[in-house]
């Protein structure tokens, strides 16, 4: 089989482009130490409903005046729905699904995150603005996903 010259200039130039960007790709994650997660809290989705501290999810104060608040997503709902958080408090959110992939965002914050059955995802903001936050999913979990929201109140 003959190949024409320019279509084979184009194959070696297509795949050293393809051998280059893998290559800095792979050099990008070596030098800036990107790994994937680990030490990730697990659950077991079957059971979220039972497993502390999902079991009663809610805001908690700890002793150095944070918060950690704890969320279930499940079926077209953010449990709890409603949270009332004290302006100017450091709150750490953790998340987890008892039965397909949501998301978890609260637009306005540093807040963004899937919610995976079986994992417990985490993330921290400090809510220093009063007034209320919307917490959505954006991941398509369904036919009612649109109806998939939750709110935050900083007073």
């Amino acid at each position: 089989m003959q190949i024409h010259r320019y279509e084979r200039w184009w194959l070696i130039f297509g795949l050293a482009m393809l051998v280059f960007f893998l290559a800095l790709i792979g050099f990008a994650a070596f030098a800036d130490n990107i790994n994937p997660p680990t030490g990730m809290q697990q659950v077991d989705p079957t059971k979220v409903s039972e497993t502390p501290p999902f079991d009663k999810p809610g805001l908690r104060k700890l002793a150095d005046g944070s918060y950690e608040a704890y969320y279930v997503a499940e079926v077209f709902e953010f449990i709890p729905r409603e949270l009332t958080i004290p302006v100017g408090s450091k709150v750490t959110f953790y998340v987890t699904s008892a039965d397909v992939v949501h998301g978890f965002f609260i637009p306005d914050t540093t807040i963004n995150m899937m919610a995976i059955p079986g994992w417990v995802n985490q993330e921290t903001h400090t809510f220093t603005r009063p007034g209320e936050y919307l917490l959505i999913c954006h991941e398509y979990c369904g036919i009612d996903h649109q109806d998939m929201f939750g709110k935050i109140e900083v007073r």
